[in-house]
C-alpha cells in the first residue's frame, strides 16, 4: 500500500474515531435526562433525524456551489457533501478550528487556494448566521413580543453580531479586511474575484435559508414526537431553535454550543409551554441532533468509501 493511501486511510480512521468518541460522549451526557421520559421511536422522531441531517447536506451543497463559482473549479456534489460533513463533525472543536482546518487540508490536495477556502468558510457561516438571526428575531418580536427583558439579554450576542456580519456582505469592506491580514501573511492582495458581488451574495443568502428551514422543521418534529404542540406555535418554536443555535455558534469557546443552545431554548420556549416541558424538549433536541450527527457521519463514511473504491479502480 502506497504512503498516500496509508495517509488517506489514517485520516479517515481518525475522523471516524473522533466522531465515534464525540457521539458516545454526547449520548452519555444526555442519557440520564433522556431515560426519564418516553423516547420511543416513532415516525416523527425518525423524520426529525432525517431533517436535521438534511440541513447539513444542503449547506454542504451550497458551500460547494459557492466555492466552485468563486474558484472557477468544478466540485462535484458528492465531494462537497463529503468535505462539508467532515467539517461539520469537527464542530466539537472549540472555535471551529477543526472545521476550517479540514477544508483547508482538502483544498491543498485539490489545488484550491487556502485563502479562497477561508473566505468561503467565512461566507458560509455569515450566511447561516444571518439566516438564523434576522428572520427569527422578526418573527419572535411580532409573535407577542417573545424577545424582551431577560430573553433579549440571552440573544444579545446574536443581535450584536449582525453589524460585522452585514459588513462582510459588502465586497469592498470584506476584501479590505482580508487584505489587512493577507498582506502580512501572503505579501500580496487577495484577488477581487474571490469575493461575491451584491447579486451573488443576495442569491446565496436566500439559498442558505433552506438549511435553517430544515433545522426548524426538525425541531418541530422532535417536539411533536412526544409533546402536543398547537400548530399555531410551530413557526415560533422553529425560530427559537434556529436562533438558539446561532447563539450557540457564537459561543466559540463551547464545543457545538453545548449548554448555551439549551439555555436559550428553555428561556424562549417556556413562553409557549411549562418550564419543565421546555427543559425536557431542549435535552431531547440535543439528543436527536447527536443522533443526526451520527447520520451525518454515516453519510461521510459512505461517500469516503465510494471515493476510495473509485480511486482503487482507476
Amino acid at each position: 500500500m502506497s504512503r498516500k493511501r496509508i495517509l488517506r486511510l489514517g485520516a479517515t480512521l481518525l475522523v471516524v474515531g473522533l466522531v465515534a468518541y464525540l457521539f458516545g460522549r454526547g449520548l452519555a451526557d444526555n442519557w440520564d435526562a433522556a431515560r426519564e421520559i418516553d423516547l420511543s421511536v416513532n415516525g416523527l422522531s425518525l423524520l426529525a433525524v432525517v431533517l436535521l441531517a438534511a440541513s447539513v447536506v444542503s449547506s454542504g451543497l451550497l458551500w460547494g456551489s459557492m466555492t466552485s463559482e468563486l474558484g472557477n473549479v468544478h466540485i462535484g456534489r458528492a465531494e462537497a457533501v463529503r468535505v462539508h460533513c467532515a467539517s461539520w463533525l469537527l464542530k466539537y472543536v472549540p472555535g471551529q478550528v477543526g472545521s476550517v482546518a479540514n477544508k483547508i487540508l482538502w483544498g491543498s490536495g485539490r489545488g484550491v487556494s487556502k485563502t479562497l477556502v477561508v473566505i468561503t468558510f467565512v461566507y458560509e457561516n455569515v450566511f447561516l448566521l444571518l439566516a438564523s438571526t434576522i428572520p427569527t428575531v422578526v418573527v419572535l418580536v411580532l409573535d407577542t413580543g417573545v424577545i424582551g427583558g431577560d430573553s433579549l439579554t440571552a440573544v444579545l450576542p446574536a443581535l450584536l453580531a449582525l453589524v460585522p456580519l452585514l459588513l462582510v456582505m459588502d465586497r469592498r469592506i470584506f476584501r479590505w479586511a482580508i487584505n489587512l491580514v493577507g498582506r502580512r501573511a501572503l505579501k500580496k492582495d487577495v484577488p477581487p474575484e474571490y469575493f461575491l458581488g451584491p447579486r451573488a451574495a443576495a442569491k446565496f443568502q436566500l439559498q442558505f435559508v433552506v438549511p435553517r428551514i430544515l433545522n426548524a422543521a426538525g425541531f418541530i418534529a422532535v417536539a411533536e414526537s412526544f409533546l402536543t404542540i398547537e400548530t399555531s406555535e410551530w413557526l415560533a418554536l422553529g425560530c427559537i431553535y434556529v436562533l438558539a443555535g446561532a447563539v450557540g455558534i457564537l459561543a466559540v469557546l463551547v464545543p457545538s454550543g453545548i449548554g448555551v443552545r439549551e439555555s436559550v431554548i428553555v428561556l424562549l420556549a417556556s413562553r409557549y409551554m411549562p418550564v419543565e416541558q421546555a427543559i425536557v424538549l431542549s435535552l431531547v433536541a440535543r439528543l436527536y441532533s447527536t443522533v443526526a450527527d451520527a447520520a451525518v457521519a454515516a453519510i461521510y463514511g459512505t461517500l469516503k468509501f465510494r471515493e476510495s473504491k473509485k480511486g482503487r479502480s482507476e
